[in-house]
């Protein structure tokens, strides 16, 4: 019985049914089955039934059937089952003209075929066909759920001219073969096929990914720039994009507007974009920029990494064709190198698995939860609803923040809650089909566990507790596999429980059961703080999960605690509090804990700031300093330091700034030279901000801000065209924001004295005062002195 992993799902009408193909990979390379005759389904309610056969006498091809399931109004339903997709819709129609509801009819065949099997992406093929397409297969579960087939991976890369009209080479980098296919005459070498036009290389680019025949292709901005642009071009050559295995024609699909995005399914094979699959494993770049990434990541970069890059491109094409040659090849072993130190397919494959995603799905935390389900919540006897149907005028919050108490401190302990809502829907049974079953048999408290605004949960009969528990066992066992790609996997998918539950874009949403989550955690993050403050402890902070203890409250007169006691109050605080916990939900509810608070972080000195122009303490922003292994390091949280925002020097003054006010070094010094460094226009470099446009330019009418000022001048200057999504690097001058170009900075562009004051005002003094303020200090009282003198003469700016 062969082991398969999913690589792609499609299905298709016929005269004889619904047909489900399936690609997968296995052990013995990549094996096509076909399910046949396949039926579309949806449900009606069955009281309507008579109503309902009257209506759709017309359609052909139909059947109902009476099914032991129900509405989460508590009412009967009957399936209605097609032959074809297409008479479902005409079905679908005529109900939707007579204000008819149906349920579950957005469910596409290959997923319900799938999902109630309770097949993921891995699968056992029990089958004694040896053709292919393998016909009618029994498919189950995977018997070995660690077992994953090594994927075959293709880099692929092309360059272009600047307007992406005129292919220049295609590279291809993967274990078999680094090769560039290029177009135009000259000697071929070991890594380098010259080919007489567009259309041959084409040509032979196809016979490489027959021949190479990989599971999966990657690339940076893979499908949105390479994958679009080879099928603009085949178009012009009216030739087809074959990249299919078994002949199968690739298909798009494209979201309507100017910067939409496109997405391929190639039968057989899978699309991964890096730039995707690294937002949702590894989210922390400040540009997801190849350059950028490869040398963060990788220590290296491009082989051209000038601001006019689009420009020697075109030049080493008609100059120097070889070198160009190195230039491609080298960006496939760029995404090459990314994919395979950061486990990125890994990533890919134990997220399919965990949640039924496709491997290039980008996104679906909300079909993600619909899949896994779905199929349990037909075993629960119930349907799901539609979008939108589950209204409510209750309310639900976010998570509690708690109001903090600013200042600087000395011993500062984090205590965290692993996977708080997580914790709360598997203690107290939080659930939508539980929360059904309690209404629908009117359950009294015995039977219940207790929610928030008039939500209760049955002990019996609920879904989410269970499978939170089976992910966080997996979890542990990863951890102790030292998985790292799946105990990710398995976190995200966990964390993104209650977010969807959250979401009206769910169809599961209902305000009684999120706020019963988040309600909760409220209720346990200010008992939990009640509980750490009758030990003598003071709570300075507390952020949804989190809870910031000072330990030096009570120690007037007496020396700061060592690092070592510290580190023992923690530990004594999280097991005591977990205990407590334990015993209370067991006295008041009589349920089982899986609350779980961790000692996380011990500050040696830390700042909660003020909010700007008050006394009242800040939220989701705070610094800290730790010691990690006998060095000393900081941590900033929601500040200057870590936003994309500031520049590179509010970054750099902020980090030496709060390092010398912790350590108890002299800061005035140091300020009054940053703040004359800055205004002799030592420090430009730093002084470049850049910003994503996050809609069209056209579309910024009332409110201008200054990246979009400064990409509208670069649009003006260069003639260049910037979209949706595109970064902008800028400098302020004293006349306003001026570009220095997209992702590279050029500072030939700028045509203003750059606004040396506005870097005073706007970025070191909000960093200065924000911890000077405790010291009764500000930024002006100590530089009053350098910015009289620099006012009447400012330098020359380059």
């Amino acid at each position: 019985m062969p082991q398969a992993f999913l690589l792609t799902r499609q299905w298709r009408d016929t005269r004889e049914g619904v047909v489900l193909d399936f690609w997968w990979a296995t052990d013995n390379g990549p094996c096509w089955t076909q399910v046949t005759g396949q039926e579309v389904v949806f449900f009606i309610a069955r009281e309507q039934a008579a109503q309902i056969s009257a209506l759709l006498r017309g359609l052909r091809d139909w059947r109902m059937a009476d099914v032991e399931l129900k509405t989460f109004r508590n009412q009967w339903v009957c399936a209605l089952y097609f032959k074809q997709h297409r008479l479902a819709r005409d079905a679908q129609t005529l109900l939707d003209q007579a204000r008819i509801c149906y349920w579950e009819s957005d469910i596409r065949p290959t997923e319900r075929y799938l999902m109630e099997r309770f097949i993921t992406a891995a699968a056992d093929l029990e089958s004694t066909d040896t053709r292919s397409p393998l016909i009618n297969p029994r498919l189950v579960p995977v018997s070995e759920p660690l077992w994953r087939p090594a994927l075959r991976m293709l880099s692929l890369d092309i360059e272009t001219s600047m307007d992406a009209t005129q292919l220049y080479s295609i590279g291809i980098w993967c274990e078999q073969a680094k090769i560039v296919l290029m177009v135009g005459e000259g000697q071929d070498t070991e890594s380098v096929r010259f080919c007489s036009d567009e259309r041959t290389c084409l040509e032979a680019f196809f016979v490489c990914i027959e021949q190479l025949d990989p599971d999966i292709v990657i690339g940076w901005n893979l499908v949105q720039f390479d994958l679009l642009v080879l099928e603009k071009l085949c178009q012009r050559l009216n030739i087809s994009l074959r990249l299919g295995r078994a002949g199968q024609s690739i298909h798009w699909r494209h979201e309507e507007g100017d910067g939409g995005r496109s997405f391929v399914v190639i039968p057989g094979r899978v699309a991964l974009d890096g730039i995707d699959l690294l937002k949702a494993a590894n989210p922390r770049f400040e540009t997801y920029a190849l350059q950028h990434v490869a040398e963060e990541l990788l220590g290296e970069g491009k082989l051209l990494s000038g601001s006019d890059r689009g420009g020697d491109i075109t030049h080493l094409f008609h100059n120097d064709k070889l070198a160009l040659a190195q230039y491609n090849l080298r960006d496939c072993e760029l995404a090459w190198s990314i994919f395979t130190s950061q486990h990125l397919l890994e990533f890919a494959m134990e997220r399919s698995q965990l949640t039924g995603l496709l491997l290039d799905r980008v996104g679906g935390s909300v079909a993600a939860f619909e899949y896994l389900y779905l199929p349990r919540l037909h075993r629960r006897g119930y349907i799901a609803p539609n979008l939108g149907e589950l209204e409510s005028d209750v309310f639900s919050p976010g998570g509690y923040v708690m109001s903090s108490r600013p200042g600087i401190y000395d011993n500062v302990l984090v205590l965290d809650f692993k996977s708080l809502y997580p914790s709360i829907m598997r203690s107290f049974l939080v659930d939508p089909c539980a929360f059904w079953i309690a209404q629908h048999q009117q359950l009294d408290e015995a039977h219940t566990a207790p929610g928030f605004n008039g939500a209760s949960f049955a002990r019996e009969g609920h879904i989410l507790p269970q499978l939170i528990e089976q992910l966080s066992a997996a979890r542990d066992r990863a951890k102790q596999h030292r998985n790292e790609p799946l105990s990710y996997a398995i976190k995200i998918i966990m964390n993104s429980f209650y977010g969807v539950l959250g979401s009206t874009g769910c169809r599961f949403f209902d305000p009684r059961i999120s706020s019963s989550i988040t309600l909760r955690g409220h209720d346990i993050i200010q008992r939990s703080r009640d509980w750490i403050e009758q030990q003598g402890y003071t709570v300075i902070y507390g952020d949804t999960d989190s809870l910031f203890v000072w330990l030096e409250n009570n120690c007037l007169g007496h020396a700061p605690k060592s690092p070592q006691q510290c580190n023992s109050i923690g530990v004594r605080l999280a097991r005591e509090l977990n205990a407590w916990w334990q015993e209370t939900l067991q006295q008041d509810y009589q349920l089982n804990s899986a609350l779980e608070i961790q000692y996380e972080t011990h500050y040696l000195r830390f700042l909660m700031p003020t909010i700007r122009g008050s006394e009242l303490g800040t939220k989701k922003r705070y610094a800290g300093l730790i010691d990690v292994n006998g060095q000393r390091e900081m941590i900033f949280k929601g500040l200057e330091n870590v936003r994309t925002d500031w520049t590179q020097l509010a970054k750099q003054f902020q980090a030496d700034l709060y390092r010398k006010v912790f350590d108890g070094e002299d800061y005035v010094e140091y300020v009054r030279t940053a703040t004359t460094a800055v205004l002799a226009g030592e420090r430009d470099d730093d002084l470049i901000y850049r910003k994503r446009l996050r809609r069209q330019l056209h579309e910024y009418q009332k409110n201008v801000p200054p990246h979009v000022q400064a990409a509208r001048k670069y649009v003006q200057w260069t003639g260049e065209r910037l979209r949706r999504g595109d970064w902008i690097s800028y400098v302020m001058t004293i006349n306003g924001p001026e570009p220095l170009g997209t992702y590279e900075v050029d500072w030939s562009l700028r045509q203003s004295p750059v606004d040396y004051q506005h870097y005073i005002d706007k970025q070191l003094t909000p960093v200065a005062d924000s911890i000077l303020h405790f010291l009764n200090k500000s930024l002006n009282e100590l530089v009053d002195h350098q910015l009289s003198l620099f006012g009447a003469d400012m330098p020359a700016s380059r």
